[in-house]
């Protein structure tokens, strides 16, 4: 039995404890840098764990690079949604949280119920993966910008200091946009499923990229696994007597959610799929928020079927 190896990872730093199968543990807390990462498997190699489990939870891009050197380095990684972690230490009535007693819980549960091995994405993925967050970070400070322009009363010197980050940030978003349609060119794998999922209509190039970046970069068996990755399957809530209104269950990716909901509207004017759908739950009485996130979803469910068909949108066959 490997050892294995809890890490509780953070912004500039980690705290790791290496669990022996005889229940042994060693800690330590290393920088979250490529130097940290050279000092880890150092300290590993003294520690005669040649191979470990090593288990961390998914948070954002803290991780990524650590436990990709890890698997570059021979050892078994395991990425877990950090709610898992979370009910689990509830379920062992741990009162204390810091990043070692974190690291202990992760270790602890690794040791109990061995996740599955987590695979890095190909490189092409990954750096695809980098400018559609970066577009989605530019986008972002531009529409801050813009809500502080339209705030008004602005000194004339910080209305020029907003008219010219404005326009810096229109032209990286451009210069952003451009190196995503090159990637793609440049990968015809990529383009390829690309071209499959613009065949919908719907979604178009920039809304292609991030959901083979961020959502079909996983090995999903079914369209109803990559529809609850993102968020969008309804949540029940009944519980005894108390019925409530079904809402979305919002566990995944926050951006997945805001890229689709402006291709979800389009879709359903223009989708002859989605048409029928919004046109049912409208003489339903459903509201248009619940008709939206409908949307959403069947779109996952269409974009999941031309990319496991490798056939483009066709509409009777998606509507039969």
């Amino acid at each position: 039995m490997d050892a294995v190896l809890g890490i509780d990872i953070a912004k500039a730093k980690f705290n790791v404890t290496l669990l022996f199968p005889d229940g042994r543990r060693r800690r330590k807390a290393c920088a979250n840098s490529p130097a940290g990462f050279a000092e880890l498997l150092a300290w590993l190699a003294r520690q005669a764990a040649h191979r470990v489990h090593a288990c961390l939870e998914a948070t954002g891009t803290y991780g990524e690079a650590l436990a990709t050197t890890l698997v570059e380095a021979g050892h078994r990684v395991s990425v877990l949604n950090p709610a898992i972690i979370h009910h689990y230490a509830k379920s062992q009535l741990a009162r204390a949280k810091t990043d070692r007693v974190d690291a202990d819980v992760i270790a602890d549960y690794t040791a109990k119920e061995h996740p599955p091995q987590w695979t890095p994405l190909p490189r092409e993925v990954r750096d695809l993966q980098a400018l559609v967050r970066r577009l989605d970070a530019l986008l972002g400070m531009q529409t801050d910008e813009r809500n502080r322009a339209q705030a008004g009363a602005l000194t004339p010197a910080v209305q020029a200091s907003i008219d010219a980050v404005l326009q810096h940030l229109a032209a990286q978003i451009t210069a952003v946009r451009q190196q995503i349609g090159q990637h793609l060119d440049q990968h015809p794998g990529l383009r390829g499923q690309c071209d499959l999922l613009t065949s919908i209509p719907g979604i178009g190039e920039a809304t292609a990229a991030l959901l083979l970046a961020e959502l079909f970069n996983k090995p999903f068996t079914s369209a109803r696994q990559a529809a609850a990755f993102a968020g969008v399957v309804p949540r029940p809530n009944d519980s005894g007597s108390h019925h409530g209104r079904r809402v979305m269950c919002k566990l995944g990716p926050g951006r997945l959610r805001k890229a689709l909901y402006f291709p979800a509207i389009a879709a359903i004017r223009f989708n002859p799929s989605l048409q029928p759908l919004a046109a049912r739950l409208r003489s339903a009485g459903k509201p248009p928020m619940l008709i939206i996130g409908a949307a959403m979803r069947k779109l996952i469910h269409l974009a999941f079927g031309v990319l496991k068909s490798g056939r483009a949108y066709d509409a009777k066959r998606a509507t039969a």
